[in-house]
C-alpha cells in the first residue's frame, strides 16, 4: 500500500521533542516496517492558519504541490495525522477526492465547544468538514472516541490505544549504576521527571513538583530529583531547584529518547503532574523500565496510568494529596516494587505499538481496496449533539 501522509500541526522534520511528533513518527516507521511505502504529501504546518490569511495563497499552492506528489507516487490512500480546530486539515479531503483516493485521519480531535467562540469558529468548521469528509477516523484518546461518535458512523470510527515499542524501554542496570554513581545518589530513592522547559503547563507542572519536593525535603526525607529537558526556561526553573532542592536537583539537559531507558532506570519512581495532559507518553516510557508513576488525575493521564495499580494519581493541585503520594512511594520499596513490575507488564499488554497499530493498518489497507464510492454510502449522524 502507497500513503500520503500529512501531519498539519507540525511535518516529521520538525526537531521539537513532542509527545505528537513521537506519535506520528511512530506510526510511519510502523507503516514502513510493514512493508507500506510512506511519503510525505506535504510540509505546509496548518497551526492556527484560518487567523493567518497571509498563508491562504499558500495553502492553494500547496493544494496543487499535493495533489502532484500524491499522484505521482500512485498513492492509494490519503492519512492526515492529528486534526483539530488549531490545525485543520486544510489539504487532504480536497486532494483525496481530486486523486480519488480514500482519506483517512489518524488522531481526529472534535470539539463543539469550539464553535461558540469566535476565535476557534472557523477552525471548528473547517475541521469538522475534514473529519465528515474522512473514510475513517482513528482516535487514541477515549475522550475524544465519545465525542467524534456525535458526528462520525461507528463503522467508520475506530478506538486505537497510544503506544510505544516496549523493548526500546527496558531496565538498564548499567545505566543505573552509572547515573546514580555519578550524581552520588548512594541508597536514597531517585525520582525522575522529564519534560520540555517551555512557557505554559510543562513549565507549571515542573515547578509544582520541584516545589511539592521542597516540603518534603525540608521534612528530612532523603531523595534525589533528575530532570531530562531543556527548553527557554532552563534557567527560572534551575533557580527554582536551587531555592527549594539545594544539593538535591540534577538537570541533565536534553535527553535523546534512544536514552531515554538509561536515563529512566536510574530512578525509582516518574513524577510528573502533566497539567491537562493529552496523554503523555513519557509515563508510558517510564513504567515501561518499571516505573511506579505519581501525576494528576486529569484529561489523558488515566488512559495511559492505571490508577492504585501502576501509579498513584490524585485531584489537580491538591498539594496534600500529591505530597501523600510521593512520600507514599518514597517510604515503600516494596509497594515501588510491586507498582513498577505491574506498570511493565500493563505497558507490554496494553499500549504495545505494533499490536495496536496492526488493527488500523488492516482497515486501511481495507479502504485501499475499496471502491471509493462505497466509503461514503451511510452519512454521519446529525451534528445536533450534546455540546460538552
Amino acid at each position: 500500500m502507497r500513503i500520503a501522509f500529512y501531519a498539519p500541526m507540525k511535518p516529521l522534520s520538525d526537531p521539537t521533542p513532542s509527545g505528537d511528533a513521537t506519535i506520528a513518527r511512530g506510526l510511519v516507521e510502523f507503516l514502513r516496517q510493514r512493508g507500506h511505502e510512506v511519503v510525505e504529501a506535504s510540509a505546509l504546518r496548518a497551526r492556527w492558519i484560518f487567523k493567518k490569511p497571509w498563508l491562504w495563497p499558500r495553502v492553494l499552492w500547496e493544494r496543487r504541490e499535493s495533489r502532484m506528489r500524491v499522484e505521482d507516487a500512485r498513492a492509494d490512500l490519503w492519512l492526515t495525522y492529528h486534526a483539530y480546530y488549531k490545525a485543520p486539515d486544510v489539504l487532504g479531503p480536497w486532494c483525496a477526492r481530486r486523486a480519488h483516493i480514500p482519506y483517512a485521519i489518524f488522531q481526529g480531535i472534535y470539539s463543539t465547544k469550539r464553535a461558540k467562540t469566535l476565535g476557534t469558529r472557523l477552525g471548528y468548521e473547517l475541521n469538522r468538514k475534514s473529519l465528515l469528509a474522512a473514510a475513517h477516523v482513528f482516535t487514541n484518546k477515549l475522550r475524544d472516541l465519545e465525542n467524534l461518535a456525535r458526528i462520525i458512523p461507528a463503522d467508520r470510527l475506530t478506538y486505537v490505544p497510544p503506544g510505544i515499542v516496549p523493548g526500546r524501554f527496558v531496565f538498564d542496570p548499567a545505566s543505573r549504576k552509572a547515573l546514580r554513581a555519578r550524581i552520588g545518589a548512594g541508597e536514597a530513592p531517585i525520582v525522575a521527571t522529564a519534560a520540555m522547559f517551555r512557557p505554559g503547563v510543562k513549565v507549571r507542572g515542573l515547578t509544582y513538583l520541584i516545589e511539592r519536593l521542597g516540603e518534603l525535603a525540608r521534612q528530612g526525607r532523603a531523595f534525589r530529583l533528575i530532570v531530562a529537558g531543556d527548553g527557554p526556561c532552563r534557567e527560572e526553573l534551575l533557580e527554582r531547584a536551587r531555592r527549594e532542592l539545594p544539593g538535591r536537583a540534577f538537570f541533565l539537559g536534553r535527553v535523546p529518547r534512544e536514552e531515554m531507558a538509561g536515563f529512566l532506570s536510574a530512578a525509582d519512581l516518574f513524577a510528573f503532574p502533566g497539567i491537562r495532559e493529552s496523554l503523555g507518553m513519557v509515563f508510558l516510557e517510564a513504567q515501561s523500565v518499571g516505573l511506579p508513576v505519581v501525576a494528576f488525575d486529569n484529561d489523558g493521564v488515566p488512559e495511559v496510568v492505571a490508577r492504585g495499580e501502576t501509579g498513584l494519581l490524585t485531584p489537580p493541585f491538591d498539594d496534600a494529596a500529591f505530597c501523600a503520594a510521593l512520600c507514599r512511594l518514597l517510604d515503600d520499596r516494596e509497594l515501588r516494587r510491586t507498582m513498577g513490575e505491574r506498570a511493565e507488564a500493563r505497558v507490554r499488554r496494553t499500549h504495545d505499538l505494533a499490536r495496536n497499530y496492526a488493527q488500523a493498518e488492516t482497515i486501511l489497507t481495507r479502504l485501499a481496496d475499496r471502491p471509493l464510492a462505497e466509503l461514503f454510502s451511510r452519512k454521519a449522524p446529525p451534528a445536533g449533539a450534546k455540546r460538552k
